[in-house]
């Protein structure tokens, strides 16, 4: 009696170890799935870049322009094109460049650059030429901490 009760206990025991171990299982799975799913949209957005930069010819519009980037408070706000703003998109404002333009902005400091998207009007301070993104600036720059740089921007003709 006493070896079926212990074997009995040792039954119910493993079974809950076991359908424990397996709904572990189940969530992760379910992250690594998430994760790669995110992998792979930013894996597409950077290759539509280098596709515009391969088949288009930029022009030269302005060098030594002093350029910023967007603050966390503007994140989800609409444009004045009417878009949502996001901070995590390659987007940018000008004060005179046509919405939806395709601009170049190469840090001249250490020749990183990028492909951005005019969706806004601004920047409002005299000495600023261009805001991009925070995704976008913290791509080209050099040094995290600061909050602008000099750089060269050149517009995509078609």
């Amino acid at each position: 009696m006493k070896k079926s009760i212990t074997l009995f206990f040792l039954l119910v025991i493993s079974c809950a170890v076991y359908s424990q171990s397996s709904v572990r299982q189940k969530t992760l799975v379910q992250k690594d799935s998430i994760k790669k799913s995110k992998m792979v949209i930013q894996i597409e957005e950077k290759k539509l870049d280098s596709l515009v930069a391969v088949l288009g010819v930029f022009k030269p519009f302005k060098k030594a322009a002093h350029a910023s980037y967007y603050a966390d408070k503007f994140n989800g706000r609409r444009t004045t094109s009417g878009t949502k703003f996001d901070n995590n998109k390659y987007t940018a404002a000008h004060k005179k460049l046509p919405f939806g333009t395709k601009v170049r902005v190469t840090n001249e400091k250490n020749g990183k650059w990028v492909i951005v998207e005019i969706t806004d009007r601004g920047p409002f301070v005299k000495s600023r030429e261009i805001d991009l993104s925070k995704r976008a600036f913290m791509d080209i720059t050099s040094n995290r901490g600061s909050g602008g740089m000099l750089v060269t921007i050149e517009v995509l003709n078609k």
